[in-house]
């Protein structure tokens, strides 16, 4: 009887199994679903960590260069005697020929029509229309510019003149013997009265003369990175105002 029992029981289990069987398994598999469930919404949350950190790290790196140029412009600030007002560049004109930017400056800070403007290397162009709190100023690569200058080796005068090339400036009607090379610097003459002397304007890195040519083509390329940074200095003092005091 006992036997009898024992195997009725262990039939009764060996059923139980079979018939649970197939929830355990329906049970496991919904587990195992749930966990590759979280597994890629973990994966797409590590993801997107990962956009944000890199998205925060090259703007970490954009602010850093930043700040390097704007000491930059402080360390070459101490090297001027006159009077400077510091300016962000805010608005850049949108016809590519044109090279016209707007700063955050103007009349209720000092800025004028006519001031110079600088870079952290050397001079970047010129105030030509200021309103109260904000001014426009022309590069000096702009088509429609033009400044006096003189090579700095050896005292020649010339005229440098935009021709609507971030990163170049001409010289035209040059003698063909003048005495201009490869390298040379080229700073203001301080002649028309538009800028003082001595500025760093550009560096030469062509000169040109054609057989039988009485002229010489000369390039150069500015010293300040003109299409580059924000922040620049005006030079609030003008020439004019330096010759009454």
């Amino acid at each position: 009887m006992v036997g009898l029992q024992k195997a009725a029981i262990d039939g009764v289990a060996l059923t139980t199994g079979v018939i649970l069987a197939p929830v355990e398994a329906w049970d496991r598999m919904v587990a195992a679903m749930n966990s590759r469930s979280d597994l890629q919404e973990e994966v797409l949350r590590l993801q997107q960590e990962n956009r944000v950190l890199k998205g925060q790290s090259q703007r970490l790196a954009a602010l850093l260069s930043e700040n390097a140029r704007y000491k930059a412009l402080l360390r070459s600030a101490q090297l001027i005697d006159d009077e400077l007002i510091a300016a962000q560049i805010i608005a850049v004109s949108p016809d590519p020929s044109r090279h016209i930017v707007v700063v955050d400056k103007g009349t209720l800070d000092g800025v004028r029509e006519g001031q110079p403007m600088l870079g952290e290397e050397g001079l970047m162009g010129q105030i030509i229309l200021s309103g109260e709190r904000t001014s426009r100023a022309v590069l000096i690569t702009d088509s429609a510019h033009a400044l006096p200058v003189q090579v700095n080796r050896s005292g020649l005068r010339a005229i440098a003149e935009g021709n609507g090339a971030i990163d170049r400036l001409l010289i035209r009607h040059l003698p063909a013997k003048s005495d201009i090379r490869v390298g040379d610097l080229l700073v203001t003459s301080g002649l028309g009265g538009r800028f003082p002397n001595g500025y760093p304007v550009a560096r030469v890195t062509e000169v040109v003369i054609s057989e039988g040519e009485a002229f010489a083509l000369v390039t150069a390329e500015p010293i300040s990175a003109l299409d580059r940074g924000r922040y620049v200095l005006v030079l609030q003092r003008t020439v004019g105002s330096e010759a009454e005091s």
